[in-house]
């Protein structure tokens, strides 16, 4: 049996007829950059989200990036985020002229330590920038209550958390202003870069919205000095096709979780991943800590089934960061986990007999 990490021409095969339309309808109109699709798709994303503002861009990196640009963060300030994450996380701080402090993650769910975070916080904290890792939402309320109380901006990084819950309320939420993905393989993805901000606040959306687009609402009046962050409409078609399907693949996701823990069950050798109390995991990852992981990984790719490491490194433990100073010892956590973690295929297609293979293809390794 063949399994790969995620099957995305499984998931355009159960929406084809859609998604053929849609894009068709995108090309016909030439509506390619901006315009129905887009304002289309911002419309739908707000609505099912239950927020007031949604501001498209190219990509999930951008959205960081012109949320902190349009919180006024810049040369001298510090921005707090997590130690175990992908890069774009971290490097957007550098690029608004800012420091990114990294914080180590929870042991046991490994997101943002919030524990961890109040004795990072100087004069120069701007902001911290939550991380919902693997469709895990970190202890939001008590990072927004340190927030609110140091007087410091919240942003969420909900790139792999859509539509997660903590207290029956949905990442993104809690924040000033919030980062999605929108890359093919996340839990909403489209057919190539994609991203938005989603925030209550109007002003702080038309100024994104402006920085986003040159520096202009309007063509050739340009407020501002910008950029060119702005989405496809044929993304925006993609992730308008697919949008109506969310939640029912997040149950699928659940689903597939739960049939992977219960098959996982006993094996020794593997951490089954553990949920945060009161949350909905959105399961973006189903990710295990095993002993000799790389050997684990090496086997099941032999018997067809496809993994992956999220992150093999943490991030204040790459080179890019090296001038940091940073050494093991101060973020143990995401320095063990990086030996150990594994990312198991996950997608709401797979079926019970493929968790099964991979289940008993890891039981076969450690016995």
């Amino acid at each position: 049996m063949n399994i790969p990490f995620v099957d995305l021409k499984a998931q355009y095969l159960s929406i084809k007829e859609a998604m053929d339309r849609a894009i068709f309808s995108v090309i016909s109109d030439t509506s390619f950059i901006g315009g129905k699709p887009v304002k289309a798709f911002e419309a739908a994303f707000a609505d099912a989200y239950g927020v007031d503002h949604v501001v498209s861009c190219a990509n999930g990196t951008d959205s960081l990036y012109i949320i902190m640009k349009q919180l006024g963060i810049g040369s001298g300030d510090e921005v707090i985020t997590a130690a175990n994450s992908w890069i774009s996380s971290s490097e957007t701080i550098t690029q608004t002229g800012a420091k990114p402090v990294f914080v180590d993650v929870h042991p046991d769910y490994y997101s943002m330590d919030e524990r961890l975070i109040e004795a990072k916080i100087t004069r120069a904290t701007k902001a911290v920038i939550a991380v919902h890792l693997q469709g895990q939402m970190c202890d939001i309320e008590k990072i927004r209550e340190i927030c609110d109380r140091k007087g410091i901006f919240l942003i969420e990084d909900c790139a792999q958390s859509h539509f997660s819950t903590s207290g029956g309320k949905r990442a993104g939420l809690f924040g000033h202003a919030a980062s999605f993905s929108f890359y093919p393989g996340k839990n909403l993805g489209a057919y190539g870069d994609a991203g938005c901000i989603i925030t209550s606040d109007g002003l702080l959306a038309e100024k994104c919205r402006m920085y986003a687009n040159h520096g202009a609402l309007v063509k050739h009046q340009h407020k501002m000095e910008g950029i060119n962050s702005r989405l496809d409409g044929l993304q925006a078609a993609v992730l308008s096709t697919k949008l109506p399907h969310i939640m029912e693949w997040t149950a699928a996701r659940r689903r597939n979780a739960m049939i992977y823990h219960e098959a996982l069950s006993g094996i020794t050798g593997i951490m089954r991943p553990e949920v945060r109390p009161d949350t909905e995991h959105s399961w973006h990852l189903y990710v295990v800590r095993a002993e000799r992981r790389d050997e684990l990984a090496h086997f099941l790719k032999a018997r067809g089934v496809e993994t992956a490491i999220h992150y093999p490194t943490a991030l204040p433990l790459l080179p890019a960061y090296a001038y940091l100073g940073a050494v093991p010892q101060d973020f143990p956590v995401a320095y063990r986990l990086q030996a150990s973690i594994l990312s198991l295929p996950m997608y709401p297609e797979l079926s019970s007999e493929m968790i099964g293979y991979v289940s008993d293809s890891i039981r076969a390794f450690y016995s």
